[in-house]
């Protein structure tokens, strides 16, 4: 019995070692693929400028002037950080996460990043859309793997959230790969087509031109347990600031429109991001 009980003592003590560490599989693959990313871009090296804007909806181009882009320099991709943000993972269970993402501009490559823990034991979560196929991985104690969610629906999903994006990063605004099409003074629709995959959605300012929602039906509700439903989803953008000469939102939520009511399920404590342009 005294040696078993030695095992079990050990056996726990070089989980909670094994928990501290900081290598984590799931973090490292993060960093290798942006990593490889970030050294097959190419650097755009001219601004933002009026011709641009020409085939724009009206909102679209208020956007860019109001919010100062014109005479910057055009970025070739962004980083997106946030930190000890409200993340729902189910009506009974609400995590915090840090999360770090990376949009691409050339090709609408996105990836990103949860950190967080369940009961004290790491959990992360890995978001990742390359070549046209997207895919949502989360993973327990570092080695277990939790959910691994593939295919066309998530393609579409994660296709449509670069889209949602795009005026985050706003040289993705003007790539060929989306079309605006104009509805009114302040809703402009955008459609995005990437490896024959097409999905769409309507952006909604206020006068000034500032972002201040995007709404889609094409991204579906995947649990946990990969039970699908469909909903509409929106994207927030509020608390606008300069930073840099250009305004740009310093709170982005998530909200999906269920038939028993609307759930903010990223971001609800409307934790701040940090937006850099590289």
């Amino acid at each position: 019995m005294g040696i078993l009980i030695l095992v079990i003592v050990l056996l726990l003590v070089l989980s909670v070692i094994f928990f501290k560490l900081p290598y984590s599989k799931t973090a490292s693959e993060f960093g290798h693929t942006v990593a490889d990313k970030i050294s097959g871009t190419a650097i755009y090296s001219d601004v933002f400028k009026e011709e641009d804007l020409v085939d724009l909806p009206l909102p679209v181009q208020k956007y860019f002037r109001n919010c100062g882009y014109l005479g910057t320099p055009k970025m070739s991709y962004m980083k997106a950080s946030f930190s000890d943000v409200d993340f729902i993972m189910s009506p009974e269970k609400t995590i915090k996460i840090d999360y770090v993402q990376y949009n691409f501009v050339e090709m609408p490559d996105r990836f990103a990043l949860i950190s967080s823990s369940l009961l004290g034991i790491p959990f992360e979560g890995l978001d990742c859309y390359l070549d046209g196929a997207g895919s949502m991985k989360g993973t327990f104690a570092k080695i277990i793997t939790l959910f691994d969610q593939r295919g066309p629906e998530m393609d579409k999903s994660s296709l449509v959230t670069v889209l949602a994006e795009c005026l985050l990063v706003p040289n993705t605004a003007l790539q060929t790969y989306i079309e605006w099409e104009a509805v009114d003074d302040t809703h402009s629709k955008a459609i995005i087509s990437w490896h024959g995959i097409s999905a769409s959605g309507i952006f909604s300012f206020d006068e000034e031109g500032k972002a201040l929602s995007f709404r889609t039906s094409d991204r579906t509700a995947t649990d946990m347990q990969g039970v699908a439903r469909q909903a509409e989803w929106s994207g927030i953008y509020s608390h606008y600031q300069k930073t840099n000469g250009v305004m740009q939102p310093t709170v982005l939520q998530s909200i999906w429109h269920y038939p028993e009511g609307d759930c903010v399920y990223f971001n609800e404590n409307k934790s701040i991001v940090k937006i850099e342009y590289f």
